[in-house]
C-alpha cells in the first residue's frame, strides 16, 4: 500500500529562480465523491490513471493508487469524466533536500498558484522556500477535485 504524505501552501513569491523543469497537465475525475477519486490525468504526452482514499484528519496523508495508461486510453477516459477539468503548469523546483510542485492554474481556475511538497513522514523537516505562503493542506477546497466543481475564479461571486 502506497501513502501520499503532502503538504500544500500558497505561493506568494516569484519561484521562477528555482525551477528546473515545467509540464503540462490536463486532468479529469470519473469520481470525486469525499473519501475517494479517480482522477485521469495527461501530463505532457503520458496518461495516468490515480486513485486516491481518504484523507487522514490532518489532510496531509492518503492512500494512491498510480498506474500509467496508454495516451489514447487516457484521452478517451478523459470524455467520461464528471464537468469540470483541472488545467495547469507543473513547475518542479528544488529547495533543500526536497522537489516541490509548484501548479500555476489556468481556465477555471486562473490566478490560482499552489506548492506541494511530498514528504516521507508527516513529522520530516524541509526547509520552507521565500515564495510560498499560507499553508491550506487539509482545506478541502484547495483539492484539485474540488476545484473541478467550485473553481477558483468563482470564490469571491
Amino acid at each position: 500500500m502506497h501513502t501520499e504524505i503532502e503538504r500544500k501552501f500558497l505561493v506568494t513569491g516569484d519561484f521562477s529562480a528555482d525551477v528546473y523543469a515545467s509540464k503540462r497537465i490536463v486532468q479529469g475525475y470519473i469520481c470525486s465523491q469525499p473519501g475517494k477519486t479517480v482522477r485521469v490525468r495527461i501530463q505532457d504526452q503520458n496518461g495516468f490513471l490515480t486513485i486516491k482514499g481518504p484523507s487522514d484528519e490532518k489532510g496531509m496523508s492518503r492512500y494512491e493508487f498510480e498506474q500509467t495508461i496508454p495516451l489514447d486510453d487516457a484521452e478517451q477516459l478523459l470524455r467520461l469524466c464528471e464537468p469540470g477539468a483541472i488545467d495547469k503548469v507543473r513547475h518542479l523546483a528544488k529547495v533543500g533536500n526536497h522537489v516541490w510542485e509548484i501548479d500555476v492554474f489556468h481556465g477555471a481556475n486562473e490566478g490560482l498558484i499552489m506548492a506541494e511538497i511530498e514528504l516521507e513522514a508527516e513529522d520530516e523537516p524541509f526547509v520552507m522556500p521565500a515564495w510560498a505562503g499560507k499553508e491550506v493542506t487539509g482545506d478541502r477546497r484547495y483539492y484539485n477535485s474540488m476545484l473541478t466543481q467550485h473553481p477558483f475564479t468563482e470564490w469571491n461571486q
